[in-house]
């Protein structure tokens, strides 16, 4: 196999996982052994967080020498204060894909925001961009009635969508009423196309190799040492430096990650008490528990891909069996010589 493989027969692989399984590790592993054998691949980032700078440690980001040593796209793309959407990663996942061939490279798709991966490779559904000033009408209706109030009204115009729906859900009630008042149609007839699309076969080829575990307690051992580890490292003084612009707040999509939320929380909570310091031990446990349920989901979402082929991730050979089987892969996709 040689770089000047026609970029037709370059497959596309990709490392899917929940957080702390050992992605970027195996993602590595595998450049390496393709790098031995003549073949360069680069990496495009799956994940909705390492796309912001400034936010280094508590993403896990790729130190610069492991991404010196692979190409990798769709990292430090965006300030903080912008927004990234499942939309937009699919538009800059497949051009990337293609350029990558082009050069006669592999791309391999590493990372664990499971929309991105479900949106590139099941298909998006075309629903209407978000709307500020319908979504501000309905939080204003909102806190004068109430959700259980406006999942009544989603009800009416979209029974199937409430149905499926808690009346708590406040941020799901509220997308559907968007949709329904931006378009006039109810968000289940775009889940129903989507549906149909998919029937007609994949979004996107590739192949997708999944480090799960069932043994949860071998996973949560590794999130409370990567979290330590953060901490550690600066994670505190990361988060204080990017408060300390005055133009971010929870709202926005980037502070709402998963470490970050519990750190900016409990440095708000230390404003207002006035308290000498932060208390590091409930940072520790929020951050933990808050990382454990993003990896539950994360699983979650992962059972629903039948396509993926899973690998244990608590096996102490995972990285050296998901390289043989993509080795496979990568092999079989080579014309005879």
């Amino acid at each position: 196999m040689t770089a000047s493989a026609p970029a037709s027969t370059l497959p596309c692989i990709a490392i899917a996982g929940p957080t702390a399984s050992g992605k970027t590790n195996a993602a590595l592993t595998l450049a390496a052994v393709l790098n031995q054998r003549g073949q360069t691949c680069e990496i495009i980032s799956v994940d909705s967080a390492l796309v912001y700078q400034g936010m280094d440690i508590g993403t896990a980001k790729p130190t610069p020498q492991e991404q010196a040593a692979v190409p990798h796209h769709l990292i430090d793309i965006l300030d903080p204060l912008q927004s990234y959407s499942a939309a937009e990663f699919v538009q800059d996942a497949q051009r990337l894909v293609t350029e990558i061939r082009a050069r006669g490279a592999i791309p391999l798709l590493v990372g664990g925001t499971m929309l991105y991966f479900k949106a590139l490779l099941e298909g998006i559904d075309e629903m209407p961009a978000a709307d500020p000033e319908v979504r501000a009408r309905i939080d204003a209706q909102a806190t004068e009635l109430g959700w259980p109030a406006m999942h009544a009204e989603l009800a009416k115009v979209d029974p199937e969508t409430a149905a499926r729906l808690a009346p708590a859900d406040s941020q799901r009630i509220q997308r559907a009423l968007e949709v329904w008042q931006v378009s006039g149609q109810p968000l289940s007839s775009f889940h129903q196309a989507k549906k149909r699309a998919e029937s007609q076969g994949p979004a996107f080829d590739c192949t997708l190799f999944s480090l799960e575990t069932e043994d949860r307690a071998w996973l949560h051992a590794r999130i409370a040492q990567r979290f330590d580890a953060m901490l550690d490292n600066g994670f505190l003084a990361e988060v204080q430096a990017l408060r300390a612009r005055g133009d971010l707040h929870l709202d926005v999509p980037s502070m709402r990650c998963v470490g970050y939320r519990q750190v900016w929380e409990e440095l708000d909570w230390q404003a207002r008490k006035n308290a000498p310091q932060i208390n590091m031990h409930l940072v520790r446990e929020k951050g933990i528990a808050a990382t454990r349920q993003l990896a539950k989901r994360q699983i979650t979402w992962l059972r629903s891909m039948p396509q993926r082929r899973p690998i244990a991730c608590d096996d102490p050979l995972a990285s050296m069996k998901l390289v043989h089987a993509a080795m496979d892969v990568i092999t079989k996709a080579q014309p005879a010589r």
